[in-house]
């Protein structure tokens, strides 16, 4: 008797723990819940869903990762992942579960600031379709910080091997133009036949990535505008970055589509001379290269100040040609300059006429 009492005693207990130990767990989950919501709301969860459904109806929908499936992605965001660091914090390779390699974009700190820019590269990304630009694979809204997820651009920036690996085998004259026509390409989409036009607002070297057949690839649109097809131009705080900067919209705060031109006048001529926007080091005359680059060309010093390869290689006629447009890119009115479709069909002609150059000689050498 007492045996029965001791085990229905014994069984009376287990129950209560296994429902204490249910209860703990419900709890526990449903605070994970609360946690994870409150954290998506203070990450613009609610501000991205708001941007999401008011585009228009065909956009893909953006993929929404699990914080933990990320970290595992990262070895728990380990230093040897580590890709590239700034001021908007750092970008880890990441090994999804089938075995997609990513890049993911994690904040160091986050203000409200760096939420709008999240939300807005988000927005806009979702958006677009074009081989030049980077893909955005998705995002994840429940970590303390925002994180989103590229493809995996595998060759490092356009900066690296301008100013770094200038001599390698694959970055000729050719490949230059190659690199500047696909560029151009992909801003005059964004200019002309997304949905919504876009201005990226911070075009410089170190923001085109090369994959790994070295094809270009356009990244970080945090500080880009979308302007409706009805507005000519937006007023706005001044954004970008110094060296790559149009002198009118830093005057005047009004962006339009011909301050992403004139950035990419500069990147022009950085490839032609492997030199940077700006050097603190070298002489007054010589510090913005956009400046020194006109004055060089209008005293008939260019050749003097080319890279030496792309001296070697390029014909005087394509030389000139594209020292010209960017002459073109670099007026200090907007109006003045080209729009970004017009460059990308000139750029286009030249290296078409390059390659075909290429070939003659070849066959002549055969």
């Amino acid at each position: 008797m007492l045996s029965l009492d001791v085990s229905g005693f014994s069984i009376g207990l287990l129950s209560i723990f296994i429902g204490i130990t249910w209860l703990y767990y419900v709890m526990k989950k449903r605070n994970l819940i609360k946690m994870r919501e409150k954290i998506f709301r203070q990450n613009g969860g609610l501000l991205l869903k708001q941007r999401i459904s008011s585009l228009e109806s065909g956009v893909e929908p953006c993929k929404i990762f699990h914080a933990k499936e990320l970290e595992t992605a990262t070895n728990n965001y380990s230093e040897d992942r580590i890709l590239g660091t700034g001021g908007y914090g750092t970008v880890y390779k990441g090994i999804l579960r089938d075995q997609r390699v990513v890049a993911i974009k994690k904040s160091r700190i986050m203000d409200q600031n760096q939420i709008e820019q999240y939300i807005n590269e988000l927005s806009i990304l979702t958006q677009v379709n074009h081989r030049n630009i980077v893909k955005l694979l998705g995002c994840c809204l429940e970590s303390e910080v925002p994180l989103l997820v590229y493809e995996y651009i595998s060759n490092g920036t356009l900066y690296h091997h301008i100013h770094h690996n200038g001599e390698a085998p694959w970055f000729s004259w050719s490949d230059r133009l190659r690199i500047a026509a696909e560029c151009f390409g992909a801003l005059s989409y964004l200019h002309s036949q997304a949905a919504t036009p876009i201005i990226h607002r911070d075009i410089k070297s170190q923001n085109i990535l090369m994959d790994e057949k070295y094809n270009a690839k356009i990244s970080d649109f945090g500080v880009s505008k979308l302007v409706p097809a009805d507005q000519a131009h937006v007023i706005t705080r001044v954004q970008g970055t110094f060296g790559y900067l149009d002198p009118e919209y830093m005057q005047t705060s009004r962006l339009t589509e011909k301050s992403d031109v004139y950035s990419f006048g500069v990147i022009l001529a950085e490839l032609m001379t492997g030199r940077k926007p700006i050097s603190s080091t070298a002489p007054d005359e010589e510090k913005s290269l956009s400046i020194f680059f006109l004055i060089s060309l209008e005293s008939n010093r260019l050749f003097q100040i080319l890279d030496p390869r792309v001296r070697r290689e390029g014909t005087l006629e394509q030389l000139q040609a594209v020292a010209e447009l960017i002459k073109s890119c670099l007026k200090l009115q907007g109006d003045d300059r080209p729009t970004m479709r017009e460059v990308a069909m000139e750029l286009e002609v030249l290296r078409k006429e390059r390659d075909l150059n290429t070939m003659q000689q070849r066959g002549v050498s055969l």
